[in-house]
């Protein structure tokens, strides 16, 4: 049975071209650095990039439409994405970023010890990480659910047929603990061939050294168009778990925490209003005193966290909205034509919602 993404999820962001520079940002040309005194950034990470003018950023580089790096050495996908949004509003440069490829059992590592500045790399937000590992979780930016995939040929249709039957899983990941869990649930005797790297995992399943591989939804369907025969395989029509998808930073670093979490609202805000960076000019000098000050053409939303007060109009303009990154990546425009589903604005019956800029 192959799974209907209209039950549960998908949406993402879709990489949006990288315009001319600022000259249809809204107030300021000036570096965040420059108008950064009430924030509290002193001793923040926030400081520690801008002082260094380049973001690091954490991703896994080998999942399309989410993080992928090319033969080139490009990097592209939503998570992507929103590292380089980040990187728009703090220098009005979506390049000025580092990417580290880490994989499941390092990235968390790495960002407490301050190899990178932010993990966007298809974390699930869960208690533990939040509480006990001592993570922020940003805005979620992709809503998914854990699910399975298999072989078209199989004669596999349920989680119950992999009795005495192998499944391969990335450790050190919530699926691995979600897959035990479900089978213990079922009463299924199953066996787990478990693997560091999601590379390994994707190319023992490929060899047939497992009847399934089990992961993120989106992540299953991405990894199933770089397999030799993609048609020759499905995602069953079961979803394991909850999968809250977003950037992380660390504990107790309000002023870094706020930059990364409203970027990241501002992207949905963005779409809410229809700024895109086709058309943000048309917003300049708006008599609507919501866009003006989204926009940093009133107000002081920006300097109050220690960013320019046009930040905003720096990620439109060099990224887009949400729904320009979703569209790129993940949408119509991309090779996986996903519905947005769950990743849809909250106005469109998704679960995407920015609190008010004011």
């Amino acid at each position: 049975m192959k799974y209907r993404w209209g039950f549960a999820m998908v949406a993402l962001a879709a990489t949006v071209a990288v315009t001319a520079c600022g000259g249809d940002t809204a107030s300021t040309d000036s570096a965040a650095g420059d108008e950064s005194s009430a924030a509290g950034s002193e001793g923040s990470i926030l400081q520690t990039v801008l002082d260094r003018g380049q973001l690091v950023c954490g991703v896994d580089g080998g999942i399309p439409g989410f993080s992928f790096v090319d033969e080139s050495g490009a990097y592209s996908g939503l998570d992507v994405d929103v590292c380089r949004a980040v990187a728009a509003a703090l220098f009005d440069d979506p390049e000025a970023v580092e990417y580290r490829r880490l994989d499941s059992t390092e990235r968390f590592t790495a960002l407490a010890g301050g190899e990178v500045d932010m993990l966007s790399r298809n974390t699930t937000w869960t208690i533990n990480r939040d509480t006990a590992v001592g993570l922020e979780f940003a805005p979620t930016t992709f809503f998914d659910g854990q699910g399975m995939m298999v072989r078209t040929d199989s004669g596999i249709a349920s989680l119950e047929d992999f009795a005495g039957r192998a499944v391969c899983v990335e450790t050190g990941t919530t699926t691995e603990l979600n897959l035990t869990d479900q089978m213990r649930q079922l009463g299924v005797e199953f066996e787990p061939v478990v693997f560091q790297d999601a590379d390994a995992a994707y190319a023992a399943y490929s060899e047939g050294r497992c009847e399934g591989m089990t992961s993120d939804k989106s992540q299953l369907v991405a990894r199933r168009s770089t397999l030799p025969e993609p048609d020759a395989h499905e995602l069953l029509d079961v979803t394991m778990s909850k999968e809250p998808l977003g950037p992380v930073t660390v504990n107790n670093d309000s002023a870094w925490f706020d930059t990364v979490k409203w970027v990241t609202y501002g992207l949905f805000q963005a779409e809410e209003f229809g700024i895109s960076s086709e058309n943000i000019g048309e917003f300049a000098n708006s008599e609507d005193p919501n866009i003006a000050r989204f926009l940093g053409e009133e107000g002081t939303l920006g300097s109050d966290m220690g960013l320019p007060n046009d930040f905003m109009a720096r990620v439109i303009t060099h990224v887009g909205n949400y729904g320009e990154i979703y569209e790129r990546n993940l949408g119509e425009g991309s090779q996986f034509a996903l519905p947005r589903g769950q990743n849809a604005l909250w106005t469109e019956g998704g679960l995407l919602y920015s609190p008010p800029f004011r």
